[in-house]
């Protein structure tokens, strides 16, 4: 339980260095930052979809603003500045490669069924109970919208914030001006 309550609060200090970043580049770099911790706190809290989703919002997010702001003022990085960069983002990759590998550690071996590892897999418990506990004829969307709701409307909310993190951070000169300033 410390290590997610340690990567939500990186993923909070990365969403204020997003929000108070001189440049849009440092800001669309946090907001990364801010997509990596929330998509490792929903793996650590068994919902593997929602961290899948967050991944795959994140990338095409940050392509997305990357791009926009090529040729937008972006500054090059010198000196003690790129070895120090170089650094962190050497931490933060063997970090994120060992709590991947760890986690890949659990999965059934290779050419093995999931259903055949575990005897209580929640397909099974599904079919064999969606018709009597959700009430629902339709079993796909009994397991939507009873049994994982809380997994869709995480879901729902990770494609929100990175709509609305995009449209901020490509407004920012719209609602604070040339300098940052209101």
């Amino acid at each position: 339980m410390v290590l997610i309550q340690i990567f939500l609060v990186f993923t909070i200090i990365a969403a204020l260095i997003a929000v108070e970043a001189p440049s849009a580049l440092s800001s669309i770099i946090s907001l990364g930052a801010v997509g990596f911790g929330l998509s490792i706190a929903f793996l650590w809290l068994g919902a593997p979809d929602i961290a899948i989703t967050q991944v795959v919002v994140e990338i095409l997010t940050l392509v997305i603003l990357i791009r926009a702001t090529i040729g937008k003022g972006v500054t090059e990085i010198r000196g003690n500045e790129s070895k120090t960069l170089l650094i962190g983002s050497l931490i933060l990759f063997g970090l994120g490669s060992a709590f991947f590998a760890n986690y890949l550690s659990a999965f059934p071996e290779f050419g093995k069924s999931a259903i055949d590892v575990f005897s209580e897999t929640p397909s099974q418990f599904y079919l064999k109970f969606g018709l009597e506990k959700a009430g629902g004829a339709n079993v796909v969307n009994d397991i939507l919208l009873d049994f994982r709701a809380y997994d869709t409307l995480g879901e729902a909310t990770v494609l929100f914030t990175a709509i609305l993190g995009a449209i901020t951070l490509l407004n920012k000169d719209v609602f604070f001006g040339e300098g940052g300033e209101k």
